[in-house]
């Protein structure tokens, strides 16, 4: 039974990330939904703590499929995402050649014939038996299917982009000593980017395309009320507001969705009913991860804050 029926429609799937506490907007609703029906992968880009790793994690969770990630870094090789020979394996059995060489050559006549009989008996050496598949081959290796995450692709080096290719092509690897090895079942392709360097056009052209900025007010507000729901009507609407500001402001990092939510639980730890200006500038630091943006933004606290009043005594 395929199991993509879960992400049969935009409402579905908006429906279901919900449910696991993931509120998505209609436009990664629909990239998600033409990914599985085309079976291409996607390439999600935006800033980070958006949600890019979180969208792949919630998919496999829906789908009730095994969650394969590869963390990109540079000089990442075939050797760590592929496949590489277990070599302990090999060496164990080429003692147990040692130990049978005569038996294995008994009767060969000449030096061809015995060559001969080493190299049929050498291919044993480089099967699937010996194989330890990675994490690329390991999702093409599932029988009903996984949700594949490549994870920071833009860490990666442009030789391992072109290893991808063959793969996010056909959902095939050729490996030499084999021959090629086809998916058992499709896995669902998720690539993040924090755009940190250009993706080439090659890549780019085999995925859909899906851009996660940071959430509007009224998304970031659904966001926070599931993800910690014990916070307040009003206080949430206050934290939210807070947080597009200092979004304003020239920060060297702007506070990401996670950050917005581990304030929220900060706030609820430290029983606030309210943004106080002295409680607000002793948790920047949850919020804010550079001593300049923090700086900056206590430059502004008091002007964010009076914003903030007026518009809710104007609500």
């Amino acid at each position: 039974m395929d199991k993509r029926t879960e992400l049969a429609s935009m409402e579905a799937i908006e429906n279901g990330f919900a449910e696991l506490g993931y509120i998505c907007s209609p436009r990664i609703a629909t990239a998600v939904f033409l990914a599985a029906q085309l079976r291409k992968p996607v390439l999600v880009e935006g800033p980070p703590g958006v949600g890019k790793t979180e969208l792949a994690k919630t998919a496999a969770t829906l789908l009730g499929l095994p969650l394969v990630r590869l963390q990109c870094y540079e000089g990442l090789d075939e050797a760590k995402a592929l496949y590489e020979w277990k070599y302990g394996k090999q060496l164990l059995y080429t003692q147990v050649l040692k130990e049978k060489l005569g038996d294995l050559l008994d009767g060969a006549e000449g030096l061809a014939e015995s060559v001969e009989r080493l190299h049929q008996f050498g291919d044993v050496f480089y099967s699937e038996e010996f194989l330890e598949p990675r994490p690329l081959l390991q999702a093409m290796e599932q029988p009903e299917g996984a949700v594949l995450l490549i994870d920071e692709i833009d860490k990666s080096d442009h030789e391992f982009e072109s290893l991808l290719l063959e793969i996010l092509s056909d959902y095939q690897v050729s490996i030499p000593e084999i021959g090629t090895i086809k998916a058992k079942s499709t896995p669902l392709v998720f690539l993040t980017s924090n755009n940190t360097r250009d993706i080439s056009d090659a890549l780019k052209r085999r995925c859909l395309h899906l851009h996660i900025p940071f959430p509007s007010i009224d998304l970031e507000e659904r966001i926070l009320a599931s993800r910690v729901p014990e916070v307040q009507g009003s206080l949430r609407q206050q934290l939210v507001a807070f947080v597009h500001a200092v979004r304003e402001l020239d920060l060297k990092k702007q506070p990401a969705v996670s950050e917005t939510i581990d304030w929220a639980r900060s706030l609820l730890l430290l029983h606030a009913a309210e943004l106080e200006p002295k409680l607000v500038q002793e948790t920047l630091n949850v919020l804010l991860k550079f001593e300049q943006d923090i700086e900056a933004t206590e430059a502004e606290l008091g002007a964010i804050l009076r914003s903030i009043e007026q518009a809710s005594d104007n609500a």
